[in-house]
Formats: C-alpha cells, structure tokens, sequence
C-alpha cells in the first residue's frame, strides 16, 4: 500500500506549481530527487504523465485524470488527519460503555445525558451487564467495573469511589427480632434472623466485613441461607422493605428509603467495608478527548454520589 502511494505528494506538488524546480523547492528536495520520484512514478503506471519540454511540464490526458484524482485523495487524507486532532480538543464521536446496571442506570447514565447536553457531536452506546467483557475484542471504548482489577498490560484504569456496604431492614422486622450492634453479635443472633441473599452469576455472595486484626485490615465472610435470593439489589431492596429480613445494600441506593423510614441502618462499623468502582479502558498512547471527558466528569462526581448516605 505505501508503494501505492509513493510519489503521489511530489507528482501533485509538481503539478501546481508548474514544474520541478519550484516542486523540489517546496519540498525542500533536489530537483534530481523530484525527477526520480515522478520517473519512478509513471514506470509503476505505464503511463506518462507530463508531455516535457526544456521549458515546461503540461499533464497528459491520462496525467490529468490521475492528478484529479491524487488531488482528493490527498483532500481526504489532510481531512482526516484534521478530524483526529479535532477529536483530541473537543469531544465527538461515539463512546462504547459497559457497566453493572445497578450503578449504571441510576448514578452514571444522568451523567452521560449531562455530557450529551454539553457536547452535541458526542453519541453514546452503553450495555448494562456485569459481564466482565473483553474490551479489546468487542471494541469497547470504557468499562466500569467494581471489585478488585486483575492485572493487565493491556487495560489502564482510573478510580471512581468506593462502593460502602451496610446491614438494614426494615423498621417492623427490627420490631420482631433481635437488633444486633456489630459484626460479633451478628454472627451471634443469626439463627435468630432471616436473609435477603444477592447472588452474581449463579454465585451467592458471603457477606464481607471489615475488620483491623494485628493492624492489618482483613475481611471477614459471612456465609448467609436465605429463602428469598435475587440477582438484583433492586429487589434485594424491595424484599427488605416489605420486612424479610437483613440485607446488605450499598448505602447510596439505601439512602432514600433510610431518610423515608423504609429502611433502617442496623449498625455501624468501624471499619466499613466497600468496593473499588474503576473506570477501566484499553491502554493506548494518546487517549480519544470522547472518552477522557467521560472518565473526567465520572471521576469528578462519582465519589460524592458513592459516598450519599454513609455518614451516621
């Protein structure tokens, strides 16, 4: 393809500006060099391109067609390298997403129509999964994820917050069982109690405390049997409003319900335990402007919408 495309610059330089001397100048190359380039170029195309004289070089029909079309090859190229750099200072284009849909479509998604609104020439496709998909094969732009990143050579990413979790029920359930004042009692009264489970993938997740045992902070599971077991911590909420038993929630989403007296935080912990919410993208030497005002504003506004409800 390059061999394609050798000798076109110099052959259109040559063309509008009325023969090699002046082309060689505006190229900065000798006149010999030019020479070559366009004698090179017609033996590649079996044609010739200029009818020369002593004093001037006048196309062929052949030469001019070709130089036509050179001419918006070339428009088509300067265009397209200007699009990029416009691309790196204003934000345009489409931003592929992914990203779990409990903090998807209530915390980030008003984000993205917040940058929509500023950015006209910004679109977006967004899926709402906790696939952990591959961004690099399925062409994903940017992936939230929460948990623990594993290690990659390929994938650069940045913190958006941290997810807290808490213990709440609600208030009639309180009523009618034992409230427990920490993890210990807990663990205690639990045959006293009843669960609302959460399970991810077909995997039903333990409980995790935090705790600082010899100054280390480690994590304490707590394996919890539930009758009631859901995939999605909307209706994990939704079970534990109508009274059936302890949940473990994020207490961003608890908070509303909290401030209705739906819910009520069973205890606090000294040590909260949460999940690391990262803005995760294939790595690349210079970052697309669409995707970095994303990671922007995420970074920008998710810690404090993460952190809605934690304090006491």
């Amino acid at each position: 393809m390059s061999e394609r495309l050798d000798g076109i610059e110099v052959f259109v330089a040559v063309v509008e500006t009325g023969n090699f001397s002046a082309a060689a100048d505006k190229l900065k190359l000798t006149r010999s060099a030019v020479g070559k380039s366009v004698a090179r170029l017609e033996a590649r195309l079996d044609t010739r391109l200029f009818h020369r004289t002593t004093r001037s070089h006048r196309l062929t029909e052949p030469g001019q067609s070709y130089y036509e079309r050179c001419r918006r090859a070339l428009d088509e190229l300067t265009a397209a390298g200007e699009a990029l750099e416009a691309g790196r200072q204003a934000p345009m284009g489409r931003v592929r997403l992914t990203m779990p849909i409990i903090i998807g479509r209530p915390l980030i998604t008003p984000l993205l129509f917040e940058l929509g609104e500023r950015h006209a020439q910004l679109t977006f496709d967004i899926s709402y999964s906790d696939r952990r998909v591959d961004l690099i094969e399925e062409g994903i732009d940017l992936a939230i994820r929460s948990g623990v990143l594993d290690d990659s050579t390929t994938l650069a990413a940045r913190p958006l917050g941290r997810q807290v979790m808490a213990v709440y029920a609600a208030p009639g359930y309180l009523a009618e069982h034992p409230r427990p004042a920490s993890f210990d009692e807990l663990v205690k009264q639990r045959e006293s109690h009843r669960f609302v489970g959460y399970a991810r993938g077909g995997w039903r997740q333990p409980w995790s405390f935090a705790s600082a045992e010899e100054n280390a902070a480690i994590v304490l599971p707590l394996d919890i049997e539930s009758r009631f077991v859901f995939d999605s911590h909307d209706v994990v909420m939704d079970a534990t409003i109508a009274g059936w038993g302890l949940a473990r929630l994020p207490v961003w989403m608890a908070a509303r319900d909290v401030a209705a007296g739906r819910l009520v935080r069973v205890f606090e912990e000294a040590l909260p335990f949460g999940y690391e919410l990262n803005a995760v993208w294939p790595r690349m030497r210079t970052l697309p402007m669409k995707v970095r005002v994303v990671i922007d504003l995420l970074a920008e506004r998710m810690p404090g919408l993460l952190a809605a409800g934690s304090a006491p």
